[in-house]
């Protein structure tokens, strides 16, 4: 039934001459201008000289004046990023770039590859690795002058050049090596299962994120960091005490040198159902106390107690079939490749391309919907630290990381909703119903670079 009513509505999108290019460039112009008028809503917030009410007792002027002032060079750098790479994809769509690159692909296939490595699956990955050259190389000076300009003005960047050079091959060397046997998979998968092919599409990158899960923590964290068990003490057996508790299979307890690259701070979980591991950022251990980090873990741990990762993992399959079967409208509908420059040739990787084109403006709403939902976990997940008697050390550990990292004291409504995953710290406090009996300070902040937890999953 799902099948049948897909085709008819794929017929009924082919139409010779639809305008789908002026329709993908003004639906492309209108994200990036509701994306601009919410952050320059943000930016008023961010040039507020006065702060928040709730905060006034916690977080002293200079302090404040100090994460407004990186809150707008943040925004600055953003909207800057972001015109470019609109610029790009303009570019990129108007000229007919797809069709160009496809063609070089094939050229250099014909001329340097043997003859049982030409078709249409070895031409797909070449052309997606010439545009991935492409974007890293044009993506390197706003890379560089965020870590190295930015960050660095306000103490966060902690990495060389060389570091971020090695980051970015290793980073370029993992996409090929996983990228050519997943994107074979894929395409070969589209090519072999008919019209239902969305059906074994979604299984087979069920299985991919499962054993992404899986492998990741095993083998890639380690090739950026490095990963030691946490030294015995009051803390490991503070951790140990509230895994046993809680019955998590906890496997083991782990300190990650993130301090190497930024000081950004964190502590997360991962692993098998019947076999996890705690990871601990060094950073976050150098600026808490012990109670404040059993305060985070009670936090993250809270997360699993109430299957906060599994619903998430739920609700992306759940989305990927939408996707991929909504796909199976677009695969092979003629005027939407024609209206790109491909007048001849249907290469499925392009048509997907194309499709995420089209469908870019439910990216918005659905990006929304998920914040509201990841924003009632983060209210869940820290409720259940208060239940567990962390109130106090949670809500320090909170204000610290906001005095530390120089994290925006406020946000304007509509933008918080569209952007953050997680509810503002004033949210959170009054949620826990947390009341300091005194002024959080780092004692540590003159004489050390402050953290940035900017992107913190706490």
């Amino acid at each position: 039934m799902i099948q049948s009513f897909l085709q008819r509505l794929a017929r009924w999108l082919d139409r010779p001459f639809f305008p789908w290019k002026k329709l993908v460039i003004g639906f492309s112009l209108a994200e990036f201008a509701l994306e601009n008028w919410l952050l320059f809503r943000q930016y008023r917030v961010l040039s507020k000289t006065s702060q928040p009410k709730a905060l006034e007792n916690e977080i002293d002027k200079p302090t404040f004046n100090k994460s407004q002032e990186y809150g707008r060079a943040k925004a600055k750098f953003g909207f800057f990023s972001s015109l470019f790479n609109q610029v790009k994809g303009l570019a990129v769509i108007w000229y007919d770039v797809y069709p160009k690159v496809w063609a070089v692909a094939g050229l250099l296939l014909a001329r340097y590859a043997p003859e049982r490595f030409s078709g249409e699956i070895t031409q797909s990955l070449v052309f997606v690795f010439l545009f991935s050259l492409i974007d890293t190389f044009a993506g390197m000076p706003f890379s560089y002058y965020h870590s190295f300009v930015l960050e660095e003005k306000f103490g966060f960047n902690k990495m060389t050049v060389k570091l971020w050079i090695t980051d970015m091959l290793k980073g370029q060397a993992l996409t090929i090596a996983f990228g050519i046997p997943i994107g074979s998979a894929f395409l070969s998968i589209i090519k072999k299962s008919g019209q239902g092919f969305f059906y074994y599409l979604w299984l087979f990158m069920l299985v991919v994120q499962v054993s992404a899960i899986t492998i990741y923590p095993i083998f890639i964290v380690p090739m950026f960091n490095k990963l030691e068990p946490l030294k015995a003490g009051a803390l490991k057996d503070g951790v140990e005490a509230l895994a046993s508790k809680l019955q998590f299979p906890l496997g083991e307890l782990q300190v990650i040198d993130g301090s190497k690259r930024s000081s950004h701070s964190n502590a997360y979980f991962t692993g098998l159902p019947w076999k996890k591991k705690i990871v601990i950022y060094d950073t976050l251990l150098e600026k808490s106390s012990d109670k404040e980090v059993e305060a985070v873990l009670a936090h993250e741990l809270g997360h699993w107690k109430m299957g906060h990762t599994t619903k998430l993992l739920l609700i992306s399959q759940v989305h990927l079939f939408y996707i991929f079967s909504l796909f199976s409208v677009f695969i092979n509908n003629n005027s939407l490749y024609e209206s790109f420059g491909f007048h001849k040739e249907r290469p499925v990787l392009i048509g997907f391309l194309l499709f995420n084109e089209i469908l870019s403006p439910t990216d918005s709403m659905i990006k929304l919907i998920m914040n509201v939902l990841t924003r009632s976990m983060e209210y869940e997940a820290d409720a259940f630290a208060v239940k567990l008697g962390y109130t106090a050390e949670l809500g320090s550990s909170l204000i610290k990381l906001q005095i530390q990292n120089l994290s925006s004291m406020d946000a304007d409504w509509l933008y918080s909703s569209f952007h953050y995953s997680h509810p503002i710290l004033t949210e959170r406090l009054k949620a826990m119903s947390w009341v300091g009996d005194k002024k959080v300070v780092d004692k540590s902040a003159d004489n050390e670079k402050p953290l940035k937890a900017n992107d913190i999953e706490l």
